[in-house]
C-alpha cells in the first residue's frame, strides 16, 4: 500500500502546529519516514507542499526545517483573515445549501447551550467547526483553501483567550447564520467583519520554545492515519 503524500502532509502539518516540531528544527526525510511509518517518497512530496504553504523552509547545509515566522508575518495573517472571513460569509449567503444551514444552526444551538451552562471546554473546537462550515458554505474552493491554510497558520502562531462572555460570541454566530439563511449578503459580511475584529483582539502570540535538535520530537513515533486509503 502506498500512503498518499497528502496524508503525510496533514500529519506533519498537525505536528508542526501542535508544537511537536519546534520552530527552526530540522525535518529530515529519514526521521519523518520512520515517525509516520512511510517511505521517503511521500515525505519528500509533503515537504514540498508544506514549503509552499510557509510551514517549512529549505536551508543550505541543513535541508528542510520548520519555518520561523516573524511577528509581522503573524500579524499580517490575522489581518488577512479579518478581510477574507466576511467575504466568505457574504458568499455563503448567496450559495449555502440547506445542509450547510442545518449544520450551522446545530452548532449555534450547541455553542449557545454550552456557553449558558458555563461549559467552555470545547467551545473553541465548536467555534472552529462553525467557521470551517461557514467557509464551506461559500461554495468557493479557492477561498475555502485560503481560509483553511490561514486557520492552520494562526493556530500555530497564536494562542486564543476565551471571551469573557462566550454567550455574546455565540449570539454573534447566530446572527451571522440568520443573515446567511435570509440570503442577506451585505448583512452577513458586516456581522462577520465585526466578529472577526473582536476575535482577532483575543489572539496572543505563542511563546517560542527552544529549538529542538534534529530528530528530537515531543511525542513518540506514530503511523499516519490511513483511513480511506485504498490498497
Amino acid at each position: 500500500m502506498r500512503i498518499p503524500a497528502h496524508s503525510v502532509c496533514t500529519a506533519i502539518r498537525d505536528d508542526i502546529v501542535s508544537g511537536v516540531f519546534a520552530r527552526g528544527s530540522r525535518l529530515t526525510e529519514e526521521l519523518l519516514a520512520r515517525r509516520y511509518g512511510v517511505s521517503r517518497v511521500p515525505v519528500r512530496e509533503a515537504l514540498r507542499t508544506l514549503e509552499s504553504e510557509g510551514f517549512v523552509v529549505t536551508r543550505r547545509h541543513a535541508g528542510a526545517c520548520v519555518a520561523e515566522p516573524t511577528e509581522l508575518e503573524a500579524a499580517d495573517l490575522l489581518e488577512v483573515r479579518t478581510l477574507l472571513e466576511p467575504l466568505g460569509a457574504a458568499r455563503a449567503a448567496q450559495r449555502r445549501t440547506e445542509a450547510h444551514l442545518k449544520v450551522l444552526r446545530g452548532l449555534v444551538r450547541l455553542g449557545q447551550d454550552r456557553a449558558r451552562r458555563g461549559e467552555g471546554d470545547d467551545l473553541g473546537s465548536l467555534g472552529g467547526w462553525f467557521h470551517e462550515t461557514l467557509a464551506q458554505a461559500s461554495g468557493s474552493p479557492g477561498l475555502i483553501a485560503l481560509l483553511t491554510q490561514l486557520r492552520h497558520k494562526i493556530d500555530w502562531m497564536y494562542a486564543v483567550e476565551q471571551p469573557a462572555r462566550p454567550v455574546d460570541s455565540w449570539a454573534e454566530h447566530g446572527a451571522i447564520v440568520d443573515a446567511v439563511a435570509r440570503g442577506d449578503a451585505e448583512r452577513a459580511r458586516a456581522l462577520a467583519a465585526h466578529h472577526a475584529e473582536r476575535a482577532a483582539a483575543a489572539h496572543r502570540p505563542r511563546r517560542r520554545p527552544g529549538v529542538s535538535g534534529a530528530g528530537r520530537v515531543r511525542a513518540s513515533q506514530h503511523s499516519v492515519n490511513t483511513a480511506g486509503v485504498r490498497h
